[in-house]
């Protein structure tokens, strides 16, 4: 007795997979490798830690990108190495 075979149907799907947001002129880093000033600043102004960090040599100076959870979003922030805060557009695009 032979088993029927039945003709296989092929199907192709686009799967649509979540990826980190380019994070252009910056460099992921370790959130443990922030700068204390950096870490009690965010402790300070957000009650809250990095969850996500980058950090980009800006003018022979570190600027550092963080994502940080507060009030139940998520929110991005920049600080210079000694924890001061800059906006956005202090921070000069990496195009």
């Amino acid at each position: 007795m032979r088993a029927q075979q039945e003709p296989v149907e092929e199907t192709t799907e686009e799967i649509e997979a979540e990826v980190a947001p380019e994070v252009v002129g910056f460099e992921m880093i370790d959130v443990l490798a922030l700068p204390q000033p950096v870490k009690d600043a965010t402790m300070t102004e957000f009650n809250a830690v990095a969850s996500e960090a980058w950090v980009k040599l800006e003018n022979d100076k570190k600027i550092y990108k963080l994502n940080i959870a507060s009030d139940g979003e998520v929110k991005t922030v920049y600080a210079t190495a000694d924890g001061e805060w800059l906006k956005e557009d202090e921070v000069i695009d990496g195009n």
